[in-house]
């Protein structure tokens, strides 16, 4: 569990490092028959900000936790990205995106911690 809470810090850290914003970090280790532990959830402000922000998780995952994406998904329109990294399943929507399927409603049973946008 403490190599899978690195890998959330180390994501969060490749979020930031490209600006994205509205981090919201899902606990879902306390719920039964979930796909994973943590869902990381953010949004970049257009469709390449999104791919950037998509590589620098990639690029920070393999250097600070040895960690390779299983899946990456919807990159071809860069709306939401979906990262799978078994037991961390990252989200990166553009605003518009991310409100229509407000991922967050759906897990509001779960502990979330929102990280503030740096400046």
């Amino acid at each position: 569990m403490e190599q899978t809470k690195n890998l959330v810090e180390t994501i969060t850290k490749g979020i930031q490092e490209k600006k994205g914003s509205n981090i919201n970090i899902i606990d879902l280790s306390g719920i039964e028959g979930t796909i994973c532990h943590y869902f990381i959830i953010c949004q970049g402000n257009s469709p390449s900000q999104v791919e950037a922000i998509t590589d620098s998780v990639e690029e920070f995952a393999r250097v600070h936790a040895g960690e390779k994406p299983v899946h990456v998904v919807g990159l071809n329109n860069a709306q939401w990205v979906a990262m799978d990294y078994t037991d961390v399943m990252v989200h990166i929507f553009l605003p518009e995106v991310r409100e229509y399927y407000n991922l967050e409603n759906l897990w509001e049973d779960a502990k979330q911690t929102r990280i503030p946008d740096l400046d």
